[in-house]
């Protein structure tokens, strides 16, 4: 499946895969896609190396990063600064919702759980600095436009800059920029959204940036969805929840696996509580607790300030592997879909996810995922 935009880089299917797990990355590029390598969760550039490495030695050097540098930035600010924000009203919340849970408060000098901090001004440029020493491809920016020297940059090692969009308006911001690639973002996606669905936003962008390439993001995990993104104008899909219930994927947690193979569509919602932005996460007592709409405005509205409970996988399966049990869970063979992409009833190997989303179009009524 070979688009003018996959050509650029000479990929085999124009079929980019997000993910936080290297071993995925690699599978995905060895597949005929390009793996990217989401930066967001590194704050150690050593770590960022090592991983870059690794995925230099397994990817055939096709590694792309992903980084969230926020357009609009507060100079200074750390992270005990952002700790400092968060209201006593919260951390009450955090702490009785985790109780009831049976997970264990942290050992004395143990992080109480995984913070964001890859979206820091600071901690987003050492990652680029240590991106750039490496022959990735591409670079995208999850969160607005990137500055203009970050821009500048890319372009002078030949590097094209990708941006996600969840308007048109956003997307011309992007083209102003300078942006090559811009990913319509819609509703339906796993990752930060925003209200408009996939199948209306991809052709207003393609439209709105032309002559500039679109990739199409939201709710995309099969053959008929990925020939429905190309016939709305798209060179190429992004996808990223698809990929989390593959057998490379690294989380640590078997319910949380569990979780995402039985999700239906239904079973998502909303929430600013991880990053200030809206962005998609399985319906649990956690997101009943007010983090599971755009405002926050539930009766727990201050879990939206952003600490997120411990999930390393450890704490998770102190708590009896419940994973914060959803209000409601469908049959797992009711609907198919979690997130941005389509999840089956077992782990696959990225191959086979990779088989299944260039499956051409066809009656599906007897088909079933080998």
């Amino acid at each position: 499946m070979q688009t003018e935009l996959s050509r650029k880089p000479g990929i085999e299917h124009a079929v980019f895969g997000f993910t936080p797990f290297p071993a995925v990355a690699a599978a995905i590029s060895r597949a005929g896609g390009f793996g990217v390598l989401g930066a967001v969760r590194y704050t150690a550039p050593d770590d960022l190396e090592r991983d870059l490495d690794w995925l230099d030695a397994h990817a055939g050097g096709r590694p792309w990063l992903d980084v969230v540098m926020p357009a609009n930035k507060a100079e200074g600010v750390t992270e005990a600064d952002v700790e400092a924000m968060i209201p006593e009203e919260h951390r009450r919340f955090v702490r009785d919702t985790l109780a009831a849970h049976g997970v264990p408060e942290p050992a004395e000098g143990e992080a109480s759980g995984w913070r964001i901090t890859g979206w820091m001004e600071q901690v987003a440029r050492t990652q680029l600095d240590v991106a750039l020493d490496y022959p990735i491809r591409l670079l995208a920016n999850a969160l607005g436009s990137p500055s203009a020297d970050v821009v500048e940059r890319a372009h002078d090692r030949d590097i094209l800059v990708a941006a996600p969009a969840g308007s048109a308006r956003h997307a011309r911001k992007h083209r102003e920029a300078g942006i090559d690639v811009v990913v319509a973002q819609g509703y339906e996606a796993g990752g930060h959204t925003g209200g408009i669905a996939t199948m209306v936003l991809t052709p207003e962008i393609v439209e709105a940036v032309d002559p500039l390439p679109v990739l199409a993001a939201g709710g995309i995990g099969s053959g008929p969805q990925v020939a429905a993104a190309l016939t709305l104008g798209a060179q190429g899909v992004w996808l990223g929840s698809i990929w989390l219930t593959t057998t490379e994927a690294d989380l640590h947690s078997p319910a949380l696996t569990r979780k995402l193979l039985a999700a239906g569509s239904g079973d998502t919602v909303r929430s600013r509580a991880l990053t200030g932005k809206p962005a998609r996460r399985l319906r649990t007592e956690w997101t009943s607790g007010g983090c599971g709409t755009p405002t926050g405005r539930g009766a727990h509205a201050p879990c939206e300030t952003g600490v997120v409970p411990p999930h390393g996988g450890r704490d998770h399966r102190r708590a009896g592997g419940s994973v914060f049990a959803p209000d409601r869970t469908r049959s797992a063979r009711s609907a198919s879909q979690h997130r941005g992409g389509n999840q089956r009833l077992a782990c696959r190997p990225v191959r086979v996810r990779a088989a299944r989303v260039l499956d051409p179009p066809r009656r599906r009524t007897q088909d079933r995922e080998p």
